[in-house]
């Protein structure tokens, strides 16, 4: 989360270009979404399970970070793929995605409209899929939020490769463990993973390299592919003290 806020502001000082980048997580995390509860987190659970708990900068509801492939994209406000607000942006992020996943042979759809009423109290960002977000059968396969500060603007999103996605319901605090079994039911039940739309596993790496393929078809454009400047690397140190090793900010209610 440091470095991606580190690569938000070398771009924003036009230090770094426009910026998609790729990861993954070790150990398994969960993340929390800007202003969502702490409370909402069972903590002992987390640590019981050998796994962390970060709060990311950008909003929505909580994802556990495992066997998936996680993007970041920084670029500056006034860049084509930010124009014209939150929503018109996010559908151009959706349309590349779907484009590297129809290239690994997935057949995605774009939901149109507002999430549902019933489920959005959930705290889990995989049950319930919100407008411009990217379906399989109907069923939720990536998980999206935004930060706009300053002139430049951060979306992080989500992918599932493989996996139990209600492995969630694990990290979360529930009434009883009766309404944590019901919940991992609805996660199942509204969220796929790429093994699950394919039938069969995808690498990590060839799914980046798809997903690559798909923005550079959609924004006619060509990525330069460098690891993390020197200044990025200081700078995420210097926020990650400032900001994510306090107790305050993860543990925000």
């Amino acid at each position: 989360m440091a470095l991606d806020e580190a690569i938000l502001e070398a771009v924003l000082k036009h230090r770094a270009p426009p910026t998609l980048r790729f990861y993954a997580w070790d150990p398994p995390c969960l993340s929390l979404g800007y202003a969502q509860t702490v409370n909402d987190a069972d903590q002992a659970a987390i640590e019981l399970e050998g796994w962390d708990l970060v709060r990311r900068p950008t909003g929505g509801r909580a994802i556990l970070h495992t066997d998936e492939l996680t993007y970041s994209i920084s670029a500056q406000v006034d860049h084509p793929l930010f124009a014209n607000g939150v929503l018109a942006s996010y559908e151009r992020i959706s349309v590349a995605l779907m484009a590297g996943l129809e290239a690994m042979g997935i057949e995605p759809e774009l939901r149109m409209a507002d999430p549902p009423a019933l489920g959005n109290g959930s705290p889990v960002c995989f049950q319930n899929p919100g407008a411009f977000e990217i379906t399989v059968e109907g069923k939720k396969l990536v998980g999206s939020a935004q930060l706009r500060r300053a002139g430049a603007v951060l979306q992080h999103g989500s992918l599932p490769l493989k996996g139990e996605l209600g492995r969630i319901c694990l990290a979360l605090r529930y009434a009883n463990q009766h309404e944590r079994e019901r919940a991992m039911g609805e996660v199942g039940r509204h969220a796929i993973t790429v093994e699950s739309a394919l039938g069969e596993p995808l690498p990590w790496e060839e799914t980046a390299r798809h997903l690559t393929a798909g923005f550079e078809s959609t924004l006619q454009a060509r990525f330069s592919r460098q690891e993390p400047s020197q200044l990025e690397i200081r700078r995420s140190h210097e926020i990650l003290e400032m900001r994510y090793a306090h107790s305050d900010w993860t543990q925000r209610i």
